[in-house]
């Protein structure tokens, strides 16, 4: 009979330590968001993305509607043609059209 109450404790501890386990927040500490906003790529200054300076892996995440496939086309297009005039040579890209170019224009700087 002691070997039954044993159990349930265990049991009782286990259950209780998971529901601990899945309700507590999911969120990083404050102490780890720090480095990451001191990761800044070349490509962004002041919350705009520099058309002649970003990679591809910062078009796809600072542009809407830019997936890998997009942000490959954007930089191997620069690499062909030489840097960006204006933001509107980005309708050149192959799968860039006007309704992206004018979700993304805030965004989008050429220096």
């Amino acid at each position: 009979m002691r070997i039954g109450y044993f159990y349930s404790l265990v049991f009782a501890l286990l259950t209780s330590a998971s529901i601990t386990a899945n309700a507590a927040p999911t969120g990083k500490p404050e102490a780890s968001k720090a480095p990451v906003a001191m990761e800044a790529s070349a490509g962004v200054e002041s919350g705009k993305v520099n058309l002649n300076k970003a990679d591809a892996p910062t078009l796809q995440r600072e542009l809407s509607g830019v997936g890998e496939a997009k942000a490959k086309a954007i930089v191997a297009y620069r690499e062909a043609n030489g840097p960006f005039a204006s933001t509107e040579e980005l309708l050149e890209v192959k799968g860039f059209g006007k309704a992206l170019l004018d979700k993304n224009r805030e965004k989008l700087q050429v220096n």
